[in-house]
Parts: C-alpha cells; sequence; structure tokens
C-alpha cells in the first residue's frame, strides 16, 4: 500500500475527487488534510468515513510540525495539493489569508517533501525515488484574454487579483523546488469547476440557490465575462492522469471547450429550472387575497450588480498538450454536465 497525503479534501475538487480516486485504486491510502474553513465540510466525504483506506486529519497546511508529523506517520509518498483559499472576492476583502494559505502552505508542503523524501538535490533516498508532488492550480494565474486566444501551458503568467496572483506565486515555488532540488513535481491549471458539492457562494450554485428562493439573481457587470467550464469529475480524472501519466516538471492545462458568458450560464439554469420546477406567482384578486396562479419565469429574477474589482473579462484553455500526451478527454459538455449539477442541487436544497 502506498500512502498519499491529498490536501484540502472537504473542499469542492477534493471531495469529488477523493471517492473516484478510493474507488479506482485498492493500492492507495488517503490521508485528507483539512483545515475545513468556510469553504471546507465534510459532509461532503460521508461516503468515505467508513473506508478503512481514507483518513481524515484537522490541520492547516502552514503548520510545519503538524506536516512533518503526518509524513513521518503515514510514511507519505505522494501528494496532490488542493487545499488553497480560492474565492476571488474574499481575496480582494482580506489578500492576507490568501498569502498565507496558498504561498506559506505550499512552501511548508514541498520542503517537508524534500527533506522527507530526498538525502540531498536530485538525490531520492532509496524506495522514495517514485514521489511525486502534484500541485493543482488555476488558469487565472495567466490573467484575461482577448477574444480569440487560448490559454497555453506557455501563455506567461499575469495574475490582476490577490487570489490569483497567490496561485500564481505557489505555482512558482513548486517549479523552483523542482529546478533547484529536483523535486519530482507537476502542476495542472484548471478552468472554472463546476458539478456537486461546489460551495454555496460560486456562480452556479448561486444561480441555483436563488432561483428557488424567489430572490433576485446577481450578475456582476454586464454578464458578458466569459469563462471555460469544466465538470468537476471530468477534472479529476485529468488528475489522476496527470499523477501517474505525467511527465516531471510538466505543466497540464485542463479545460472543458466550453466557453459560456455569464449571462449564457444563468439563461441555461434558468430554462432548465423552468421545465424542472417550474415557478409560480400568487396573483392577487378581490384586494389582496392571492386566490390564483400562474407561471412565471426564473429569468424575471436575474438583476445585474457593480461589476467585481479587476474582474478578468475572458478565460479559455488550450487542453490540447493532455489530450494528446495523455489521452485525457471531458466526457461531459456543458449541456450533459449542468443537467447533473441542476439535479444535485436541486436535491440539496429542496430536501
Amino acid at each position: 500500500m502506498t500512502n498519499i497525503l491529498v490536501t484540502g479534501c472537504a473542499g469542492f475538487i477534493g471531495s469529488n475527487f477523493v471517492p473516484y480516486f478510493l474507488d479506482k485504486y485498492e493500492n492507495y491510502n488517503i490521508v485528507n488534510l483539512d483545515l475545513l474553513t468556510y469553504a471546507g465540510d465534510l459532509k461532503n466525504l460521508t461516503e468515505c468515513e467508513e473506508n478503512p483506506r481514507y483518513k481524515f486529519i484537522k490541520g492547516d497546511i502552514c503548520n510545519r510540525e503538524l506536516v512533518e508529523f503526518i509524513f513521518k506517520e503515514y510514511d507519505i509518498q505522494g501528494v496532490i495539493h488542493f487545499a488553497a483559499e480560492s474565492h476571488v472576492d474574499n481575496s480582494i476583502k482580506n489578500p492576507a489569508v490568501f498569502i498565507q494559505t496558498n504561498v506559506n502552505g505550499t512552501f511548508t508542503l514541498l520542503d517537508v517533501a524534500y527533506k522527507y523524501w530526498m538525502d540531498k538535490p536530485f538525490s531520492y533516498k532509496k524506495d522514495y525515488d517514485r514521489c511525486r508532488f502534484h500541485h493543482i492550480s488555476t488558469d487565472e494565474v495567466y490573467g484575461t484574454l482577448n477574444e480569440a486566444d487560448l490559454f497555453t501551458e506557455e501563455t506567461p503568467y499575469a495574475p490582476n487579483s490577490p487570489y490569483s496572483a497567490s496561485k500564481a506565486s505557489s505555482d512558482m515555488i513548486v517549479r523552483s523546488y523542482q529546478e533547484t532540488y529536483g523535486v519530482n513535481t507537476v502542476i495542472t491549471n484548471c478552468s472554472n469547476n463546476y458539478g456537486p458539492k461546489q460551495h454555496d457562494e460560486k456562480l452556479i450554485p448561486t444561480i441555483i440557490r436563488k432561483a428557488l428562493a424567489g430572490e433576485q439573481i446577481p450578475i456582476y457587470g454586464d454578464g458578458k465575462n466569459i469563462r471555460d467550464w469544466l465538470y468537476v469529475l471530468d477534472h479529476c480524472k485529468g488528475i489522476d492522469l496527470v499523477y501517474h501519466t505525467g511527465k516531471e516538471a510538466n505543466v497540464y492545462n485542463i479545460g472543458g471547450r466550453n466557453e459560456r458568458t455569464n449571462l449564457q450560464i444563468v439563461d441555461t439554469i434558468c430554462s432548465i429550472l423552468d421545465e424542472k420546477v417550474p415557478r409560480k406567482s400568487y396573483l392577487p384578486l378581490n384586494g389582496d387575497i392571492p386566490v390564483a396562479k400562474a407561471e412565471v419565469g426564473y429569468k424575471e429574477l436575474i438583476t445585474f450588480v457593480e461589476d467585481r474589482a479587476g474582474h478578468d473579462r475572458r478565460y479559455a484553455i488550450d487542453a490540447t498538450k493532455i489530450e494528446n500526451e495523455l489521452g485525457w478527454k471531458a466526457d461531459e459538455d456543458f449541456e450533459s454536465g449542468i443537467v447533473k449539477t441542476i439535479e444535485w442541487y436541486l436535491r440539496k436544497y429542496n430536501g
């Protein structure tokens, strides 16, 4: 059995990855280190609680003493690093915690791994030569795009928010440990994920939640910001491939080839909700007494709010490298993935 430290598993992507990974591989034990901030919820991992190959430890990736203990106690021979502060709005309000977690936390994990796995630079200890550090990053490190180009692995970094700057910094630290010390690393930069278990404050859960509650659905600016959307399980499969077969010291971009404006996203979701759970409006008759019903569309709830500071206009990933080199391909297009996503949230919000 091989013990892998997977950080941040109680968050959105990690909590989708762990059940998939445990089910697929019987030769791995997973140790989940998660601080359980607002973005983490152990309810996301209830299906793993009784699995003898899964261990949860509550703690901070910045806590070096704890990380060293975990490496020694569980003989960690691989790291898949999800843990990060990732809400852009929160990074604008409080950037310090993003620098602490995303930069210092990644450094702590890397440095402990290097010293546990290796005798000196470019010299792995016996039986540790296959250990790998996989860093999960984001397409936001590349900044914003024009109307035609795509982000590739060679696109220069140009982060525009404290969140993306902290992720770009952590990517550079990973690169430095590869180049300076020879730590076996890979980095994946993904486009916008969507699917089950995403935090309620993110765009798609917010649209669904607000619509079902009959509340105004807030859309930043003119709603024409474009993102490339990737179904979360497809992302997990890509991470699996890169961790096991990706070339050392390489970066792989994982994208869904599903570009949509925020207006298209909210329009699609409202249309599906109109079919699945039609909205009713009470009509007053004979004064204020509601005595009749009429169906109204969820799109009437859409409202435009002041744009986010530093809001990048467009992200879009060229996934050619991972498709050609590793054979990855998304199983879901946006039309199929969004239906699965909405059905999951209907069960969550409507009991």
